[in-house]
């Protein structure tokens, strides 16, 4: 049994996670279902505070997960949130962006405890964990073309380092869940474990890992992370990269999928 605690909350605003440190290991727990854990500006700096406290105390393998039993794990992006036409929507300095980059440079691994449907955004973020494990009701869907999102490079790395090309562009392409068995199969996820016995799993497989060496295998992850993201690319195909992404949140089509979101309407998009 864990007793969560609350990791920045106030009288007027309660926290949106909850954590706990337990034995080197760390615990996030998504915890605002009402928005169907939808990572808004505020969780996400609620997490990245979170992730920087389990520095300070030595943690040596973080947990992020939601409360068992939810069907949405987390919605993706706050829609809401989302600039209008003209300006970047996952641009550098996208909460996001940060919340990731702070997974990724965690000096111990991060595991994802996955029960429930991810989404948008939140596909990335549960990419960016060292290790994924998922119930067998887990499902996946990246939905960035079905809001006329233009996904930026280091997004779309990230889906490459774990998933074959083929699975990316279905994802990516489609906008349709793809399910935990799928992706185990394609090596994307570790393992599908029944919910019942998938706390005990994921707590299991931190406490192995918490028993090694931490300096070996923060190394370790650092230097893989290097390794993945070793990709060149010459500054005019970057910058062909970044005009092709203007083009397309500057489109009628990109305001015209987030408008239909806030409408709870389907978008007719027309391709300008």
């Amino acid at each position: 049994m864990h007793n969560f605690l609350h990791a920045a909350a106030t009288a007027s605003a309660p926290s949106l996670i909850l954590t706990e440190v337990n034995a080197d290991i760390g615990t996030i727990t998504l915890h605002h279902e009402a928005k169907r854990n939808a990572l808004s500006e505020l969780m996400v700096q609620e997490m990245i505070q979170a992730f920087e406290q389990f520095k300070q105390a030595g943690v040596r393998v973080a947990i992020l997960r939601a409360a068992p039993g939810v069907k949405v794990w987390s919605a993706g992006h706050d829609v809401t949130e989302l600039p209008e036409g003209g300006h970047d929507p996952l641009s550098w300095q996208d909460s996001l962006r940060t919340l990731i980059r702070e997974v990724e440079l965690f000096p111990g691994p991060v595991i994802a405890l996955i029960d429930g449907g991810v989404w948008g955004g939140a596909c990335e973020l549960v990419f960016a964990c060292d290790m994924v494990v998922a119930t067998p009701e887990a499902s996946f869907a990246a939905t960035p073309a079905k809001l006329g999102v233009p996904y930026n490079v280091t997004g779309l790395l990230t889906f490459l380092n774990v998933a074959p090309p083929h699975i990316a562009k279905e994802m990516l392409f489609t906008g349709r869940p793809m399910t935990a068995a799928r992706l185990e199969r394609q090596g994307v996820i570790n393992a599908v474990v029944p919910t019942e016995h998938i706390t005990a799993h994921v707590f299991e497989m931190a406490r192995t890992i918490a028993h090694n060496a931490p300096l070996a295998v923060g190394v370790m992850k650092e230097q893989l992370r290097i390794l993945a993201s070793a990709n060149a690319v010459s500054p005019a195909d970057f910058e062909r990269i970044q005009s092709l992404r203007r083009v397309v949140y500057n489109s009628r089509d990109y305001a015209e999928g987030i408008q239909a979101f806030k409408e709870k309407r389907l978008p007719n998009y027309h391709g300008d």
